[in-house]
């Protein structure tokens, strides 16, 4: 039968604040933002393939793995040909330069045409509903 101040903070019980919610519709997606968004994540992409490609390049020469598969390149189609002409680094970084560029273009034009297409099903099906709350 203590009443210390210990005793009677314990028993205390804290009110947690009434959390409101709100729910709001995504009717728009504004076309210019779309495409600018969708064209930087394009970009960090294309940036991430290109090293992801050196990257595993590297890691290939290193170990010795086209150094194999050339060795057995040349002994079933012949010691003039070489597997590691078609396949050196610069060939290989500019294929992956050039797949990284296709990829930002295609990937910029998917975001646009995604927001075209939210814009006209917004008018038939009202969009997305969504729930906030404040903490």
């Amino acid at each position: 039968m203590s009443n210390t101040v210990a005793d009677k903070l314990a028993k205390k019980t804290r009110k947690k604040a009434p959390s409101k919610q709100v729910r709001l519709k995504l009717v728009y997606i504004d076309f210019w933002s779309a495409v600018k968004f969708s064209f930087l994540v394009s970009i960090c992409l294309a940036i991430v393939g290109v090293v992801a490609t050196i990257l595993i390049y590297t890691v290939l020469m290193q170990t010795g793995v086209f150094s194999s598969v050339d060795a057995v390149f040349m002994d079933i189609v012949g010691e003039e040909n070489s597997l590691m002409k078609i396949i050196g680094f610069p060939q290989v970084l500019g294929f992956s330069v050039v797949v990284a560029i296709l990829n930002t273009i295609v990937g910029t034009a998917l975001g646009a045409v995604g927001a075209l297409v939210y814009n006209l099903l917004v008018r038939v099906l009202g969009g997305f509903q969504l729930g906030f709350t404040s903490n």
